[in-house]
């Protein structure tokens, strides 16, 4: 039982990957540090919905 979902940065509210994960195993939201383009480096992107 896999979710698709999305991953947005706050600060410059890039959405700009996705991903997929396991509602058992992890119902908090999900925070992974991605490259923005707008920015030039890695930065913090959580999920939206």
């Amino acid at each position: 039982m896999w979710k698709t979902i999305i991953l947005a940065n706050a600060d410059t509210k890039e959405k700009l990957y996705l991903t997929s994960k396991n509602p058992k195993n992890t119902p908090h939201k999900i925070k992974l540090k991605k490259y923005s383009p707008k920015l030039k480096h890695r930065v913090w992107f959580t999920e939206i919905n």
